[in-house]
């Protein structure tokens, strides 16, 4: 079976610390897929709010999901804590991406256990449609 390979920067611009809570273990009694997801967006939301936006205020517009990769290093279980850094690149005429690196820590210092990126498209969701990136968006991402 082939495997996802995804090139993440060597660099982020954004990071946080997030605790990993009882609830967030599925059957297999560590971090499900589902609650994976659901860390990157918390993630992207503090990322947009250092930045001034918010998922559905930029610029008039919002953004929505048009893909997104997951890979998984290691599993990550209750309780834990765990870095999640976050860089927005590869700006486009509609869009950008955004990647990001989950990292557990530990004693012996940070210890990689996800790597993902999820495809953002600007959205008019008054008209249902998608909009154009500004200068203004890829400016403060960057």
């Amino acid at each position: 079976m082939n495997r996802i390979k995804l090139s993440i920067p060597d660099r982020f611009s954004f990071s946080t610390s997030m605790q990993i809570r009882v609830t967030d273990l599925n059957y297999g009694n560590h971090v499900g897929n589902d609650t994976i997801l659901s860390i990157l967006q918390e993630a992207r939301q503090q990322f947009l709010a250092s930045r001034g936006y918010r998922e559905l205020d930029m610029e008039g517009y919002g953004l929505i999901m048009a893909d997104a990769v997951v890979e998984y290093k290691r599993e990550i279980k209750y309780p834990g804590n765990i870095l999640v850094s976050v860089n927005a690149q590869d700006f486009d005429k509609m869009g950008f991406d955004i990647f990001y690196k989950i990292e557990l820590i530990s004693s012996e210092g940070p210890v990689l256990a996800v790597k993902a990126k999820s495809g953002m498209m600007l959205y008019d969701y008054g008209t249902q449609k998608k909009a154009s990136m500004t200068e203004v968006i890829v400016q403060k991402l960057s």
